[in-house]
């Protein structure tokens, strides 16, 4: 097996010959990419049953589950983000501002690739193709350190990724996926600052912790989703049911999933028990503080612990607050500045909600289920970044740039 200074190694030195291609040659790439997904959808159906099959035998959860499988509609799928991916602007070599200095110097500020991009992420193979994708549109090396349950699967798309670009001008180590899911290959990975430019983690929130806490790589840190949707006293009640169940149950398993519903006292009498039924009628466990349970009593206790989960399941706690400030409040306390939505027929109280929630998406009267790269028009997403350096939001091509200055001159020098 490589060695993870190898794989390091090897994408050192794909990253530069990666800065010099041309946007076209990138195009082409990625295209071809695409094309080899497809032609090998039963290859990577074969490896992703294996996956399957072990994650099921041990007891995985439906809605994990959910993000681990493939069928020939997700691989068509992941090939149509490579697409669109190549027909995105390229964002290297764009001039941010130009200005002139006094002494005659010329100053612009340029993008350039980032690098060498490390991923360590977990569950969903789709995550392979999207990322290498995004990383070579953007001019990156990338290597995809998976976790176990899906390494067949990541190994397998890696393997058809790699043999695409053997038949272009890219260097396949561009795009490199460790074949372990041994701990330690993580931590080595995190150790190589030498070779890496950015870490990114995506998962669960004990993976960020970990990558956060252990690595010695600056860390783009995407959020687990632990999302919020708060009914007001004015809202469309027969349009916020839709949104409640669209953002808990169309993809429990995603990030940007609701998992928390606070309701305004105004309305809980007559709202809390009709939004409950629905979301009964949909398979959700409901939990729910004192309030919710003396309107709805089967409705199982909700403790402090509850507040800050991310259920990644069919399960949804449910408080009823007094008013938009113990919204607000509430949210920026135990959310995790993912997606949180407000459903009120009120301007002034959405724009309220809007500049005091700290979320890196937030909506008025609309499902927290668009955080997403495509659905927000950026191609496919390398994860959504819930810290506030450099990038925040869905991540696409333009995020994995950084920028150098480019200074023309004629004799200047410095008195």
């Amino acid at each position: 097996m490589t060695t993870v200074t190898e794989i390091c190694k090897r994408a050192k030195a794909a990253s530069v010959e990666m800065a010099k291609r041309t946007a076209e040659a990138k195009n082409t790439a990625l295209c071809r990419m695409a094309n080899a997904l497809e032609a090998n959808t039963e290859k990577i159906l074969a490896a992703n049953r294996a996956d399957v099959e072990a994650a099921t035998h041990r007891g995985v959860k439906a809605a994990l589950l959910d993000r681990l499988a493939l069928d020939q509609r997700k691989i068509q799928n992941m090939a149509k983000g490579l697409r669109e991916v190549s027909a995105l602007p390229d964002p290297i070599g764009t001039i941010i501002n130009t200005w002139t200095r006094p002494n005659g110097l010329i100053i612009s500020q340029v993008r350039v690739p980032l690098g060498v991009v490390g991923i360590i992420y977990e569950s969903r193979p789709d995550v392979t193709s999207d990322a290498a994708g995004i990383c070579i549109k953007s001019g990156n090396a990338v290597i995809l350190r998976g976790g176990s349950d899906a390494l067949n699967s990541n190994v397998t798309i890696g393997e058809v990724l790699r043999d695409a670009l053997a038949g272009t001008s890219m260097p396949p180590d561009a795009v490199q996926v460790v074949e372990s899911a041994d701990r330690k290959f993580a931590e080595e990975l995190m150790r190589m600052r030498e070779y890496i430019d950015v870490l990114i983690p995506r998962g669960g929130a004990d993976l960020i912790k970990t990558v956060v806490e252990t690595s010695h790589i600056p860390v783009i840190e995407t959020g687990t989703g632990n999302c919020h949707i708060y009914v007001e006293e004015d809202a469309d009640l027969e349009k916020a049911t839709p949104i409640v169940i669209n953002a808990k149950c169309q993809r429990p398993g995603t990030c940007n999933a609701a998992e928390k519903l606070l309701v305004h006292s105004k309305i809980a009498e007559r709202y809390v028990p009709v939004v409950i039924a629905a979301l009964r009628a949909q398979g959700v466990e409901v939990r729910g503080d004192e309030e919710t349970r003396r309107i709805v009593p089967d409705v199982k206790s909700a403790n402090e612990r509850d507040w800050y989960t991310e259920y990644l399941d069919l399960i949804i706690a449910v408080k009823v607050v007094k008013d938009l400030d113990e919204a607000i409040a509430h949210i920026n306390k135990y959310g995790s500045h993912h997606s949180d939505s407000i459903l009120t027929a009120d301007f002034d109280k959405a724009m309220r909600f809007i500049r005091e929630i700290d979320s890196a998406a937030v909506y008025w009267n609309a499902s927290t289920r668009f955080t997403d790269g495509n659905q927000f028009g950026l191609g496919a997403e390398i994860g959504i970044s819930t810290q506030k350096l450099h990038a925040r939001g869905p991540m696409s091509v333009q995020h994995l740039t950084t920028t150098k200055y480019v200074i023309l001159g004629n004799g200047q020098i410095r008195k």
